[in-house]
């Protein structure tokens, strides 16, 4: 599976190896990276394997999925973010979600939105989606914000294993 990479003014997206792995765990052992994702950070590397396999199965069956967030001016993973589609999130549809996770050392730069539209732009234009989802934890105030921002549409709330979670999506403009 071949993937564009896709670039930014200060980001490159690019297809996750299992290169990332070390990058993955160092992401989500962080206890403050899932205080909105059911405060259940990783504990052992095997879980990153893990996670990674998942997405690099992903690429096969779906053709699409998460990608890694690399900063320019570094050359460095500072996260991830990207299209997946979604199978257990909605119990009642399935759907493609955009979606975005970074390191503590780079929230707050406006690196999720960049990515994040990024994201968007090439689901809508380059894989001429329909429509795209995604959710939020109606207290998670930065990931809500960055959805707005991008132009994603609250259509309401669902419970997800017991967290109340903002519901978006948007259809794609260029159809």
């Amino acid at each position: 599976m071949t993937f564009k990479i896709i670039e930014t003014k200060r980001l490159f997206l690019r297809p996750i190896t299992e290169a990332d792995t070390k990058d993955f765990f160092e992401l989500d052992s962080n206890p403050n990276v899932h205080i909105y994702l059911g405060n259940k950070p990783v504990k052992t590397i095997e879980e990153s394997e893990a996670m990674v396999a998942n997405i690099l199965e992903q690429y096969e069956t779906n053709g699409i999925g998460r990608l890694a967030i690399i900063e320019k001016s570094t050359k460095k993973f500072i996260g991830w973010s990207g299209l997946k589609y979604e199978e257990n999130l909605r119990k009642e549809f399935k759907y493609y979600d955009i979606g975005y996770r970074l390191k503590e050392n780079s929230w707050g730069k406006g690196y999720a939105t960049e990515a994040a539209l990024a994201s968007l732009n090439y689901g809508f234009k380059d894989l001429k989606l329909n429509e795209i989802g995604a959710a939020a934890d109606v207290n998670h105030i930065a990931s809500n914000t960055i959805l707005k921002k991008i132009g994603m549409q609250h259509l309401g709330n669902f419970t997800f294993e017991g967290e109340l979670c903002n519901w978006y999506n948007l259809k794609n403009p260029y159809v």
